[in-house]
């Protein structure tokens, strides 16, 4: 039985404490979370866990791995916590950092740790799908990869702390650090340079905290250069909740085109007609007709989770990797994906082009 600790409990802990309960040989067993209501929520998932009082208290009770879910501005000092402690599988949720300065911290900690940043997206069925079919040869070398998310506006979190830039990386970092993950992936190849266009049209603008109005943006398209010449877009809009399917994935190739569709979270379907089953269109070249590939997803695992299911079956990849340390998405992974990010939010920022440069 493999032991787990869990820093942050909120919304995204909660969907990882349950995707682990649907996983034989895990237990969680101690968790850090200072609000009081996560606290009570997470015990009603896990009645005998043990709250720590510190970080310094849950690596001293010595798990086998251990799950970051806390916010995103967190993430980079809990790493250096946890590596100054030795070493101790970990899946830290993305982003795994906010900033630049976090970058080069985390980059300058990270060598040799069996750390796992979590992009969930990579296991959603439908998605998986598309990746298998790409590598397969099927829609030839791949030249451009489009990905449009039209999804519901940003969910509350404890203290508000989703509505700042600051705290979260800005959404092109916080949200779609998992698409542009997904581009490096598809495409096989660095990027070169990124230009973006956003803004702040419709979510969030009559709200009022004590730290200011919220300056997170709700869309955005970003154009991505790779190092071979193949194209990415992103297309975001985050008050689009009514769509059929949240996000929309086509890669074209030199032999045809593969698309993934992906409806939203099950729950926002609930009273309501339906939810669309996710599925995968092949559409070749040469003259063939489409092959559409179901993808459905079991119940149970959507109930667990807002991810397609993916959230399940990240954590059985991790835990395999407990024993034969294959970890599929490293730490330059997921810097990768911030730094992408980050320069989508420059190039808003500065009406520019924005090169890409040496990873950090």
């Amino acid at each position: 039985m493999k032991r787990y600790a869990l820093i942050g409990s909120g919304m995204m802990g909660q969907e990882h404490l349950k995707n682990l309960a649907l996983l034989s040989g895990v237990e969680v067993t101690h968790v850090y979370e200072p609000d009081v209501m996560m606290q009570a929520r997470t015990r009603a998932l896990v009645p005998e866990v043990t709250f720590c009082q510190d970080i310094g208290a849950l690596l001293a009770a010595a798990p086998d791995a251990i799950v970051i879910a806390s916010p995103n501005y967190c993430h980079a000092e809990q790493l250096a916590e946890i590596a100054a402690s030795g070493r101790v599988p970990v899946l830290v949720e993305k982003p795994v950092c906010v900033n630049h300065a976090q970058l080069q911290q985390v980059a300058s900690i990270a060598a040799n740790q069996p750390w796992w940043v979590a992009m969930e997206y990579r296991y959603m069925p439908p998605i998986a799908k598309l990746i298998e079919i790409v590598r397969s040869g099927a829609v030839g070398r791949v030249h451009m990869v489009t990905i449009r998310e039209h999804r519901y506006p940003f969910l509350e979190k404890v203290g508000h702390w989703n509505r700042f830039n600051r705290n979260t990386g800005g959404t092109l970092v916080e949200k779609c650090c998992h698409f542009f993950d997904l581009m490096r992936l598809i495409v096989g190849a660095n990027p070169v340079r990124v230009m973006a266009t956003g803004g702040q049209a419709v979510n969030h603008l009559d709200e009022r905290y004590p730290e200011g109005v919220p300056d997170i943006l709700d869309h955005a398209y970003v154009l991505v250069d790779f190092e071979a010449g193949q194209k990415a877009c992103l297309e975001l809009s985050m008050f689009t909740e009514g769509s059929e399917y949240q996000e929309l994935i086509s890669v074209v190739g030199e032999q045809g085109k593969v698309e993934a569709l992906v409806p939203g979270p099950t729950r926002f379907w609930q009273g309501a007609a339906p939810a669309p089953e996710p599925k995968v269109v092949l559409s070749p070249r040469n003259g063939q007709r489409p092959e559409v590939f179901e993808t459905p997803v079991d119940s149970a695992l959507l109930a667990a989770g807002d991810h397609n299911g993916s959230t399940y079956f990240q954590h059985a990849r991790f835990l395999d990797s407990l024993e034969n340390r294959q970890i599929d998405v490293t730490v330059d992974d997921g810097c990768w994906a911030v730094r992408m990010g980050l320069a989508a939010h420059d190039s808003i920022a500065q009406a520019r082009v924005i090169p890409m440069g040496s990873p950090v």
